[in-house]
Formats: structure tokens, C-alpha cells, sequence
């Protein structure tokens, strides 16, 4: 995929599978842009423990970007939005998100990767995704 700017000087990543961008080679900017777009501002902000203004501003690149943990906390967040937009629709991917989930002990996978366990994460997102 590949990151174009609106007319009104937003990014937007393409959504086409022809030359799909791998989630390694987006900017901290389109992941958060993306991220915020189907979860909300303020469930990334709460996955990343940082206000919601803080995270537009990393979308809007006028910050600088977040430190390393928070970055693998987004990287991983967008990982498993892709995997589980693959299966299901982005409607369900968000309420797959916010939703207590069995996997993880009846906590959000929000607040899991919010505590830093984006892996306990994933694993429950597959899980998911072949209906277990």
C-alpha cells in the first residue's frame, strides 16, 4: 500500500492489495491515522497510555514519535486490526478490541496490550479468528 495525502493534506494508506505495504514499513503517522480511524482516538490513546492529543499529533506528525515500547504496543495493535479485518468486518475487529475476551481472563485485549502483553494479544485474536 501505499500512503497518499488528501486534499486536505491527510494521509490516508491505500486499501487495494495490488503493491500491499507491509505493517513494518508504515510510519508511526498512518499507523496511528489508521488505528484511531477504526478504533477510536481514544482506545489508542488508552492501548498507548498517552492522551488522545498526544495521539493526533503523532498522526498528524507535530510530535515527535512515541518511544520504542509504545511503538511495538501500536505496531502490534495495527498487526492484529489486519489480521482480524482479513476474517471479519472492522466493526467486529473494534468490538473484538474493547470486548472482554475468555483468552484473557475476561479482560479487554485493549487493556492486555495496554499493559505491554501484545503477544497474549495476538494469540487471543487467533483464537478468535478460528473460532476458539
Amino acid at each position: 500500500m501505499v500512503a497518499a495525502r488528501s486534499a486536505h493534506g491527510s494521509r490516508s494508506v491505500a486499501s487495494s492489495n495490488e503493491g500491499r505495504q507491509r505493517p513494518e514499513d508504515w510510519t508511526v503517522a498512518q499507523i496511528v491515522e489508521h488505528l484511531s480511524d477504526n478504533l477510536g482516538p481514544k482506545v489508542v490513546a488508552y492501548m498507548v497510555g498517552k492522551s488522545p492529543q498526544t495521539v493526533s499529533r503523532w498522526a498528524e506528525e507535530k510530535q515527535r514519535p512515541p518511544q520504542p515500547d509504545v511503538e511495538r504496543k501500536l505496531r502490534g495493535a495495527l498487526q492484529i486490526f489486519q489480521h482480524l479485518v482479513e476474517r471479519d468486518s472492522r466493526h467486529v475487529a473494534r468490538a473484538w478490541f474493547i470486548g472482554m475476551n475468555p483468552q484473557l481472563e475476561d479482560r479487554s485485549p485493549t487493556e492486555v496490550i495496554a499493559d505491554g502483553d501484545v503477544r497474549a494479544a495476538m494469540a487471543a485474536a487467533r483464537a478468535f479468528s478460528t473460532g476458539g
